[in-house]
């Protein structure tokens, strides 16, 4: 006889819960013997190796930024990800130590925005081997959003205008670039004109979007898994160690390393 589902837990009564009315839990299903591979594991395609610069708002020598392929209902949402292909358990110490340098400061530069109150970083990691850590910004005085359902909100609330969105991407990616690296302040995977030209049509805007790129966080396809893949992962080579990602508690120049 199959058992019975457990009730729901409190947190269904928490403010912040985006749902109401009847909910049920789901049965859980049986543990797999063996778990499929991620992207970049076994014989499956890395997106993230394979993805140009031009598909990221702000690149540097081992980091690089990107964001999601349209405005969603949070006033940021942004990943970080390590040009190698490492995961957060394989970093070496250098990139770990510059893993903390990057979070504070992408963090920083999240929260300059207006009306961004609180930035959360995750990392869930289930759809994808290449590490890539997401940010997402609480708009100012939304209570009702603070918390771990952030990421749903994100999925339900209307986008932000698409000019908005653009000016706050161009932003970031400036704020970034005070410290080294190239500001490309571009969405990924469309042909869009800088954030400071907006002289794009909406057809051209729209019309070379990739399907699988998705517009929020729950959706978006490096937290999904998918068929496998014939072909194998590709890497990118760690590039030389220099100084443009790392220094002290956030200065306003760019800080010398040892390499």
């Amino acid at each position: 006889m199959q058992d019975t589902p457990p009730s729901v837990p409190d947190f269904t009564q928490w403010p912040s819960f985006p749902f109401e009315g009847d909910l049920r839990v789901k049965q859980l299903d049986e543990p797999v013997p063996v778990e499929p591979p991620r992207r970049g594991e076994g014989n499956r395609e890395c997106t993230a190796c394979n993805a140009p610069d031009e598909a990221y708002i702000w690149v540097g020598e081992r980091w690089r930024v990107r964001a999601m392929d349209r405005p969603t209902g949070l006033p940021m949402v942004l990943i970080l990800e390590s040009r190698s292909h490492l995961d957060l358990g394989d970093l070496p110490n250098l990139l770990a130590a510059e893993l903390g340098v990057m979070t504070v400061r992408l963090e920083r530069a999240i929260r300059s925005l207006d009306g961004v109150a609180r930035v959360h970083v995750n990392r869930w990691g289930d759809g994808s081997a290449h590490l890539h850590m997401w940010f997402l910004a609480r708009p100012y005085g939304r209570l009702q959003l603070r918390g771990t359902f952030l990421s749903l909100w994100d999925s339900i609330l209307p986008p932000i205008s698409e000019s908005q969105w653009r000016e706050n991407l161009a932003l970031v990616a400036a704020w970034l670039a005070e410290f080294g690296g190239r500001p490309l302040a571009e969405p990924p995977r469309i042909q869009w004109q800088a954030p400071s030209s907006l002289s794009a049509s909406p057809a051209e805007s729209a019309a070379p979007a990739a399907e699988e790129e998705a517009a929020s966080v729950i959706e978006a396809a490096d937290e999904i898994p998918e068929p496998q893949q014939d072909q194998p992962a590709t890497e990118d080579p760690e590039t030389e160690a220099e100084a443009s990602e790392t220094g002290a508690d956030e200065p306003r120049a760019e800080q010398p390393q040892a390499g």
